[in-house]
């Protein structure tokens, strides 16, 4: 059974990600962070994922693109490879949109290894 992650949404939450450790790409930054177990309410919990893209990516309609890009590749790829009780966050670089869906998938699930 696949199991889809819940979202990052505040941005306390995204904050707490940025020190853990960082992963750099070609095409975006990857940081986790483990959640430390006061906050870990049972042994099933699903990891959680937050999406970053700057104005530097481009217009709104670029960075939407990029994000829902990135989003459709965890959702399909990757799901089963995140951590149970880790928070991710995927910082994106506008070269997300020049490359294949393939070639997205393969950085993302060499970065989340």
């Amino acid at each position: 059974m696949t199991r889809i992650p819940l979202r990052l949404c505040k941005r306390a939450e995204f904050l707490s990600v940025r020190t853990g450790e960082k992963r750099r790409g070609s095409l975006f930054l990857l940081e986790l962070k483990k959640r430390p177990l006061g906050m870990v309410p049972g042994p099933d919990d699903p990891p959680r994922i937050g999406f970053t893209v700057t104005r530097k990516n481009g217009n709104a309609v670029m960075r939407n693109r990029i994000r829902r890009r990135l989003r459709e590749a965890v959702r399909t790829a990757l799901a089963d490879d995140l951590v149970v009780g880790t928070d991710y966050v995927i910082v994106a670089r506008p070269e997300v949109l020049g490359v294949s869906f393939d070639h997205l998938i393969r950085e993302l699930k060499r970065y989340i290894r």
